[in-house]
């Protein structure tokens, strides 16, 4: 008689950087749809208020959709390459150096 298999699907096996580095990939895409999404607003106003009479109104919703979207989509970007060098530094890929 053989003995009964250990039950191994309940042990806790993540690594807990490797969740750590998922969740700052999913802010990473997170922050770069809010920061695409918020420069399609800029370009959707800017081009309204180019067919509608550009005033003051139109160029505050640009400002300010540029100004949002770089603040979200500049560390997005940032975070979204060093998830992805860490990824390839953990399969031995090259750096790209």
């Amino acid at each position: 008689m053989t003995p009964p298999a250990e039950d191994t699907a309940h042990e806790d096996t993540t690594d807990p950087i490797l969740e750590r580095r998922a969740q700052f990939s999913r802010a990473a895409d997170l922050g770069k749809r809010l920061g695409y999404t918020a420069f399609l607003v800029a370009m959707i106003a800017f081009f309204v208020g180019l067919f509608t009479g550009f005033n003051d109104t139109w160029g505050w919703i640009v400002i300010a959709s540029l100004l949002i979207g770089s603040l979200f989509l500049l560390p997005a970007i940032i975070v979204g390459y060093a998830v992805k060098a860490a990824d390839r530094h953990d399969l031995g890929l090259p750096d790209g150096h």
